[in-house]
């Protein structure tokens, strides 16, 4: 629909010489309105294929919080939420306001939600002055019915300026000319710089990630589904290679969804009216869901296409190792929402941590105590592969506090201490699961662990099976391992059975402890029983 700024009480923000705003626009509208404006394509089965420009990811170092009294004592400040003084913001925030006033493209508007649960969802509004950011938002988002427009009052607004530069970031002290700032105060965030759009899907999440815990709802950056029947729901938390989407986007279990969830008194429900997939490599033998989610409506970036064909090469990697497309939750199948019911769940029977461990040392399934569970949870481990970036020339240990450092707004503890709350009360059993390698690193040339070895480890999980298993402590870990599992190979469900030599195991495996202790120890957490549950040498 086209309304007024005035009408939407866009002047209220300082936007008031905007005559006219696309709001909430059809996605075949946003589709016309890409192309028209040559900000994109019509590529595969009617997919939209963009590029986002210079940034093909998130610029966490341009990432800023302002320092503002009713939030200042509340958010871990550091690497993760820099502080930003007020009157910066405030520079910059006219800055763009100013852009948008004397500015004569159109501007988009989407009004949605986030959060699944209305008891606990927030009123979003993003503005923007790109068709297919809009078009993005409105893939990511929870889709309004037009009658839920009519009152509509936003709990958070983010205004897009992507064409604004901060040309006196020096001055201010800031990283670059980009900058993404988060006025927690004022519930409005400004973007200059960077055109690429899960800035806008994670600011959101950053703030619920704020919001909600203080609520006593666990925020999570993780994926969820369940049984046929709406039952068994698990929840999958995994950094970025580990599976975490290709393992939840199961043909035999309805996705709820597959990145951000809370976990509330009532259940589990999802942040998100959309799915963000990485494309890179995308295989449809082994990922069927999301490649045959790539149709009309679903929005592609940076991937490589031929120009006179428009066939996409997913192995492609010549622009970025970050391909990603987004489109709406119904367009899996086999999802909760594609069948008809809102993207929620009773509370979990199964939480799963899933890492890529190329070092070869942790067991590719192992079940953890709420203690072990806590500091898995607070620590984050997946490891870096050599040669997928640059400079990385053998497996690097990555640790990211619950899976989701950069969007954290509080403390790691505070969602630690959520989930062992959760855990306790409710008896939910917690696993970790290995995706990477066994017996070997990754720069040996050995195999990783395969899909449908990793599926198999995971029904055995869901299905009860798993505890009929004998189980052994692992040496460095100290998390229980099962002997034997269906017809897996025994080898690999004990790491040290796997290695050629005992040294070579337990070098690499004390290596690794190492690495894990020195993480640990920079969150100074004094809670002896968390501590004691990390890994020994």
């Amino acid at each position: 629909m086209i309304t007024t700024g005035k009408e939407l009480q866009l002047d209220n923000i300082g936007l008031n010489k905007i005559d006219e705003v696309h709001r909430n626009l059809s996605v075949e509208n946003l589709i016309e309105e890409t192309v028209k404006n040559g900000e994109g394509i019509i590529g595969p089965r009617g997919a939209t294929i963009v590029d986002t420009g210079k940034f093909t990811g998130r610029s966490p170092k341009d990432k800023y919080i302002v320092d503002e009294p009713s939030s200042a004592d509340k958010v871990w400040w550091g690497s993760v939420n820099k502080k930003i003084d007020e009157s910066i913001f405030d520079e910059l925030y006219a800055n763009v306001v100013d852009y948008y006033n004397s500015d004569d493209s159109k501007t988009y508007l989407f009004d949605g939600f986030a959060g699944f649960d209305p008891s606990h969802s927030i009123n979003v509004r993003i503005i923007a002055k790109r068709a297919w950011q809009a078009h993005f938002v409105n893939n990511m988002f929870i889709r309004p019915e037009n009658k839920q427009l009519e009152n509509f009052a936003p709990d958070f607004t983010i205004i897009n300026a992507s064409s604004v530069q901060n040309k006196a970031f020096k001055e201010h002290g800031m990283n670059s000319e980009t900058f993404i700032i988060f006025h927690l105060g004022k519930k409005i965030a400004i973007i200059g710089g960077t055109e690429y759009g899960g800035e806008m899907k994670k600011g959101i999440f950053s703030v619920l990630h704020y919001v909600l815990p203080q609520k006593g709802i666990l925020s999570m950056h993780c994926s969820a589904n369940v049984d046929e029947d709406g039952s068994n729901a698990a929840i999958f938390f995994g950094l970025s290679g580990t599976g975490k989407t290709t393992l939840s986007t199961d043909p035999k279990r309805p996705l709820i969804g597959d990145d951000e969830h809370g976990w509330s008194d009532n259940g589990v429900f999802n942040f998100e009216g959309g799915c963000y997939a990485k494309t890179i490599n995308l295989n449809p033998e082994e990922e069927p869901d999301i490649y045959n989610a790539i149709r009309h409506g679903a929005l592609l970036e940076n991937v490589v296409y031929d120009e006179h064909t428009r066939v996409v090469d997913y192995n492609d990697n010549s622009k970025t190792e970050n391909t990603r497309v987004s489109y709406p939750l119904n367009f899996i199948e086999n999802s909760v929402f594609a069948k008809g019911k809102p993207a929620l769940s009773d509370h979990p029977k199964t939480i799963i941590f899933l890492t890529c461990d190329a070092y070869g040392v942790i067991p590719p399934v192992s079940k953890l105590s709420s203690e072990q569970a806590m500091y898995h949870f607070i620590t984050g481990y997946t490891a870096k592969v050599a040669g997928t970036e640059r400079g990385v020339t053998e497996p690097t240990a990555t640790f990211s506090p619950c899976f989701g450092g950069p969007f954290l707004t509080l403390h790691p503890l505070e969602y630690a201490h959520l989930l062992r709350e959760k855990i306790n009360k409710f008896n939910v059993p917690t696993y970790l699961v290995n995706t990477g390698w066994v017996g070997a690193t990754a720069e040996s040339g050995a195999k990783r662990i395969s899909l449908p070895t990793t599926r198999q480890i995971i029904y055995a999980i869901l299905d009860g099976s798993i505890n009929k298993s004998d189980f052994e402590i692992d040496p460095y870990f100290g998390v229980q391992v099962p002997k034997k599992l269906d017809n897996i190979e025994n080898n690999i469900l004990i790491p040290m059975k796997a290695w050629p030599t005992k040294e070579d195991y337990t070098r690499t495996a004390e290596s690794l402890v190492e690495k894990f202790q020195n993480n640990f120890a920079e969150y100074n957490i004094e809670d002896v029983n968390i501590k004691n549950a990390g890994p020994k040498k």
